[in-house]
């Protein structure tokens, strides 16, 4: 939605030093920078950041990129978020691509709620601070929950008035449309008379990742039977309680860090573990776990520890978001607090060292936590042990990772021996209610392709599909490999793509032939082959396929376009790609053909014909092998007197080839 002029004014504006550096520390160290690294925790700086390469990179945990990609990862924002935040750093006016009304209409509203949200916060928060009520009924009532003044204003806690229109006139009195106030539920109108909603309540305002304010909570501070302790904002356009966590902002970084996420019910258990120093919390807000808060979950970290009070309520809230949780690939721990307490109270009772060394003597495996809680409650009943057995089957089913095909086996074997059934049945039972849900996902998508005018799945054997042919993903002989992380995805026979690219991004507008004018971009795209089809690597593929889009269209594109791509996997691999102190050629390629490859003044056009010759040569040479496969399989005489003329035709360009830079083939 935001105009490429706008990202490319943004782009050649970014300072990669003045961007992570405010969020980072840094000293400089010769060309480079270096500090603390703000994705995990050391104690001596492992973290560079090159301005010249304008790319970062931790020594430590190994994460690299460019400054989008520090603001994406650092604020856990996406794309177009990270584009916003730089271009407010920079002063650069954001341009967006035309939209339908309908889109703007909803623009419009969301930042109209926003800008309300975020005048309602301040006004609550003064009304803390600087009002006789607030200071005696508001702040009283934060201090004898034990919270110190810095906390409140971390978490922009206020308080409103008791008054039927204090805020509403002071709303209306700077200009905020009413329809847009009665939204966001701080305003209620009755009798044609609108009226504050949260009067006489300490507030606490909700962010979504970015700090944005979402909502707001509201606690009554005195008993009434006709009132709710707690009322929040009703959803809107930008408030959706389903895919909220309180706290995530306050907590993100942390949770990156310790790679642990806390769970809690409440807002003051997330306020109260924060001031203590345990700042990796959230809150569900004593709703039951949704997908949505789940996955926001996953963005930070794949293991979620559940801290819920003790009593039964406790128990069954934590229970009912196991199976979402597995279905996600969470790795998740429960820890019970005692009766009659909650983090909130237990972290004041004992001490933050205290409650970190509870967590970590108690928290135990949700799976198999589950599997004691349901054996206890069905004692000897024949039937609900029955029911047990299929329920702990289902869940284990849940597992469909594949990493996770030990973790599932392993379940297996312990819920088998608790249960005292044989492993096999459990096997079997678990296999059941795979297929089960792949055939129920199959129907679903068949459904879907109806829809679309698309074409049916064959229909299923009677008997069924076997578990190998519906998961072959469980079975070691089939399981596919893990995807080699991206500082590996170019093999040695890839090499040269690499450097393809690196001479395209680097020195694709110069000067390639004085004479003709020609750049190098030039040379690479007017030769008769098409170097996109004989790359083996999907990334370096689309980089040069794009690439030669801009080409066609009369540009060179910078290389900025592709090191800040909206796709971060392009966008990392660029960033690895130009991070080699010195370019090189692979280790084979310059000692079989005894090539040496440093750039600077003239040697980037050598290495442009080196480069671009390796891979046409290696085509060739494929194209060799396949047709001495032809002859030896050859029949009659004339294929192969064809295929032994094909073999001199192809080898006789290979000779050509490697003659043009000066090498010599050997056999």
């Amino acid at each position: 939605m935001i105009s490429q002029a706008t990202i490319q004014t943004i782009l050649h504006r970014i300072d990669i030093i003045d961007v992570v550096g405010a969020f980072v520390k840094l000293k400089k160290r010769g060309a480079n920078y270096m500090g603390l690294c703000p994705f995990h925790n050391e104690k001596s700086p492992s973290f560079t950041v090159s301005g010249t390469k304008e790319i970062y990179k931790c020594f430590g945990c190994g994460k690299s990129g460019n400054a989008i990609n520090f603001v994406m990862e650092h604020e856990k924002y996406s794309y177009v978020e990270a584009i916003r935040w730089l271009g407010q750093r920079y002063q650069v006016d954001i341009e967006e691509t035309e939209v339908s009304p309908e889109v703007k209409q909803r623009q419009q509203m969301a930042d109209s709620l926003f800008i309300i949200n975020n005048f309602a916060r301040d006004y609550f928060v003064k009304t803390l601070f600087e009002t006789d009520e607030g200071q005696n009924v508001g702040l009283s009532y934060f201090e004898e929950r034990g919270f110190s003044e810095e906390i409140v204003r971390k978490f922009q806690l206020g308080y409103a008035l008791n008054l039927r229109e204090a805020f509403v006139r002071e709303a209306q009195h700077k200009g905020y449309n009413l329809e847009y106030l009665q939204k966001t539920g701080l305003v209620t109108v009755r009798n044609d008379q609108p009226i504050d909603n949260y009067r006489g309540r300490v507030i606490f305002p909700i962010h979504n990742q970015s700090g944005k304010v979402l909502g707001f909570g509201a606690r009554i501070l005195v008993k009434s039977d006709r009132a709710p302790k707690y009322i929040n904002s009703p959803e809107n356009d930008i408030y959706v309680k389903s895919k909220v966590l309180y706290g995530t902002y306050f907590a993100r970084h942390a949770i990156d860090k310790l790679d642990e996420c806390l769970l809690v019910e409440g807002y003051t258990d997330v306020i109260s573990l924060h001031q203590a120093g345990i700042e990796n919390v959230v809150a569900s807000s004593g709703t039951s776990l949704t997908t949505d808060q789940l996955r926001l979950i996953k963005k930070y970290t794949n293991n979620l520890t559940i801290l819920y009070d003790g009593d039964n309520a406790g128990v069954k809230a934590a229970l009912r978001g196991l199976d979402m949780a597995i279905e996600e690939g969470l790795n998740v721990k429960l820890a019970l607090i005692p009766d009659n307490e909650d983090p909130d109270s237990y972290v004041r009772k004992i001490g933050a060292e205290g409650f970190r060394q509870f967590i970590a003597d108690n928290k135990q495996d949700f799976v198999l936590f589950k599997l004691h809680v349901s054996m206890k409650e069905a004692g000897n009943d024949t039937t609900r042990k029955s029911q047990l057995v299929n329920e702990i089957a289902e869940t284990i089913a849940r597992i469909d990772k594949v990493e996770d095909f030990t973790r599932q086996q392993d379940y297996i074997r312990q819920c088998s021996q608790l249960l005292k059934i044989d492993e096999e049945r459990l096997v079997d039972l678990v296999n059941k209610f795979i297929r089960e849900r792949l055939s129920k996902q199959a129907l679903n998508e068949q459904n879907n392709n109806k829809k679309k005018g698309g074409f049916d799945a064959p229909p299923p054997d009677d008997d069924g599909p076997s578990l190998a042919e519906m998961y072959p993903e469980y079975f070691p002989d089939g399981a596919e490999a893990p995807a080699a992380p991206a500082e590996n995805i170019f093999n040695t026979s890839e090499r040269q793509e690499r450097e393809l690219i690196k001479i395209l991004l680097r020195f694709g507008d110069k000067l390639f032939d004085d004479e003709q004018q020609t750049t190098v971009a030039d040379y690479i795209f007017h030769l008769p082959y098409d170097f996109e089809s004989l790359s083996e690597n999907e990334i370096v593929k689309r980089i040069l396929r794009e690439y030669k889009e801009h080409y066609d269209q009369g540009s060179i594109p910078d290389k900025k376009l592709f090191l800040y791509h909206p796709d971060n996997d392009v966008a990392r691999n660029v960033a690895i790609i130009l991070e080699d102190k010195e370019a090189e050629l692979s280790a084979a390629w310059k000692e079989r053909f005894e090539i040496k490859t440093v750039y600077g003044d003239d040697a980037f056009r050598r290495d442009t014909v080196s480069t671009t010759n390796y891979l046409i040569i290696r085509k060739i040479q494929k194209l060799i092998a396949e047709n001495q496969q032809e002859m030896q399989t050859a029949t009659d005489f004339e294929a192969q007197i064809r295929c032994l003329e094909m073999d001199k035709h192809l080898k006789q360009i290979v000779k050509e080839l490697t003659e043009t830079v000066g090498t010599v083939i050997f056999k």
